[in-house]
């Protein structure tokens, strides 16, 4: 049994287009995630498997909904007696460790806003966040690197960070966690009147990958949970009592929309493998040993795990993936299908968003095609002059926001300056640039900064690296401009090839030529660099723009 019909007026549909007008979440107005889902598993079906975590050193462990509850009702008076309260932040940077899954639920129950946040972040990271979030408290992993950034991020915002808590490591000035948790009873009874969270109080405040500028902070209400319905139900197409992985760290906003909330919601389990680094072959070993049921992530893992020899690994409990983050390739598409029997089902949204665009299971997937809206999120196509564009013009998304969708953001936090930029005139203005076919599928073009503006052509980076990853030298590939004299940007190639193939001018031009075969001769990258790896954010996106600050820094030096 699952708790979708508790939240939905319907929850079969019969084809896109009844789902689109049809599809209908309640909200209850107290909503509470923790109290509300988990903790009514735990009562109604406490063995109910919700979470199964292993690592890379032989450790693995089972969480019923019973357990969650429990312990993350202790951890809710271990907060509280450390002295967090309704309304305050505090920053979980827990890799993937299972105690982020109580912390979270744990904060839920006091109305405190969690910070999830990435532990490849630096001091100078750490001090952007602190002071910008008014930061309380701070739970990490046991990274002696990361403690001592965080003790030296602590000094130099005035002690602004005021509580620090670790898993699995003994320091001065710092809690242990599992001992907070161990001194803690389990009763948390439900807080009521003013120290209830509002429904719209914040519960996540995630800075944005900052893929472009510096990270702006997505607030994220207690009624966010409930938008993930869509997401999990309906376009991951989780099975109750199944098994979802989603590829993300906890301190990606990816983790959320793929390992709690829709998928607890719809009745699945989710799997948290806590890796050292990630490696195609031991993710697919995991996924055979644990038999996971749904898969999603970025087209970057598939475009890794199809150069693994995937007949080697027992996929057949695999019934249904996805892929966002980035748009697909039409090769992997092709490849994975072949190796597995399934169809990679694309999506978009965004940390302000919940999925907003995707391939639904009623409709025949395009690949390389984010697929058509999410019912409640009207889409359209604008223009620079505000006008929506033509069928097959490139314009930029934005959404109807006259009624907010479900699992809309409510803003950048302490930042209305931000907010105003990007929601205006009853749009919320996403930045991506896209086109629409006569079916009504949307396609990806890029960021609006990512467009390279080459001899007046606007050339999207995703058609050219679609272009260079079907040759059989490319592993990854990123698409940038470089300023030109005289065609204002040259399209520039990063390239990471693969084993098999070396540096060299001979493959400089054979890729070139390639280009030119395969899509527009105008696209064709007039300068390729051969790279060892590309900067990318936690997520898997790739950082175009540290590519082009890059070339900008070194064009400076060289006159």
């Amino acid at each position: 049994m699952n708790l979708m019909s508790r939240f939905l007026d319907r929850t079969e549909f019969s084809s896109y287009e009844d789902f689109f007008d049809h599809f209908k979440i309640n909200t209850p107005p107290d909503f509470n995630f923790a109290f509300d889902v988990v903790d009514v598993y735990a009562t109604e079906q406490p063995e109910k498997r919700a979470l199964v975590w292993c690592d890379d050193h032989g450790h693995d462990r089972l969480f019923t909904f019973a357990d969650l509850s429990c312990e993350s009702r202790k951890a809710a008076n271990a907060f509280q007696q450390l002295g967090i309260r309704k309304g305050d932040n505090v920053m979980l940077i827990m890799k993937g460790h299972y105690q982020f899954w109580i912390c979270l639920l744990a904060l839920h129950r006091i109305g405190a806003a969690a910070v999830p946040a990435t532990h490849m972040l630096t001091a100078k990271d750490l001090i952007y966040r602190i002071e910008k979030s008014q930061l309380k408290m701070a739970v990490c992993v046991n990274d002696a690197r990361l403690m001592d950034d965080l003790d030296q991020a602590q000094a130099a915002t005035g002690g602004m960070l005021t509580i620090k808590a670790s898993i699995g490591a003994e320091r001065p000035g710092w809690h242990s966690f599992e001992q907070l948790i161990a001194d803690s009873p389990d009763v948390f009874p439900r807080p009521s009147g003013a120290d209830a969270p509002a429904l719209h109080d914040n519960s996540l405040i995630y800075f944005s990958s900052g893929t472009t500028g510096m990270p702006k902070m997505v607030a994220l209400d207690f009624a966010y949970p409930l938008g993930h319905i869509i997401t999990a139900g309906y376009w991951q197409n989780v099975q109750d009592d199944g098994l979802h992985c989603t590829v993300a760290d906890t301190g990606w906003a990816k983790c959320v929309w793929g390992k709690i909330y829709g998928q607890w919601i719809c009745g699945s389990a989710v799997f948290a493998y806590d890796y050292d680094q990630f490696d195609a072959g031991n993710m697919l070993e995991k996924c055979a040993q644990y038999r996971v049921s749904t898969f999603c992530a970025p087209p970057t893992v598939y475009r890794l795990l199809i150069k693994k020899d995937m007949s080697h690994y027992d996929l057949s409990h695999l019934k249904y993936v996805v892929t966002a983050g980035e748009p697909l390739n039409p090769e992997v598409y092709e490849k994975f299908l072949e190796y597995t029997g399934l169809k990679l089902m694309e999506g978009f949204g965004q940390t302000e968003l919940v999925v907003t665009i995707a391939t639904w299971p009623w409709m025949k997937p395009k690949p390389g095609s984010m697929g058509r809206p999410s019912p409640g999120y009207h889409v359209e196509l604008h223009g620079t002059d505000g006008c929506r564009v033509e069928t097959g013009e490139e314009g930029e998304i934005v959404l109807r926001t006259d009624i907010p969708p479900p699992g809309m953001f409510s803003g950048y936090h302490h930042d209305s300056e931000k907010t105003a930029g990007v929601w205006h005139d009853g749009f919320y203005h996403t930045g991506d640039m896209a086109w629409q076919d006569e079916d009504g599928y949307f396609w990806f073009v890029g960021r609006d900064d990512d467009i390279i503006k080459s001899s007046g052509y606007k050339v999207g980076p995703f058609e050219v690296e679609s272009a260079l990853i079907e040759h059989p030298a490319v592993l990854e590939c990123a698409i940038t401009g470089v300023p030109d004299r005289i065609r204002g940007q040259a399209i520039k190639a990063s390239v990471v090839l693969t084993p098999a193939y070396q540096p060299s001018e001979e493959l400089k031009i054979e890729l070139q030529n390639h280009v030119k075969k395969v899509t527009a001769p105008y696209k064709y990258p007039r300068v390729i660099d051969f790279v060892k790896e590309l900067p990318k954010t936690i997520s898997g996106k790739i950082r175009r723009v540290e590519i082009r600050t890059q070339d900008a820094d070194d064009a400076e030096r060289n006159g």
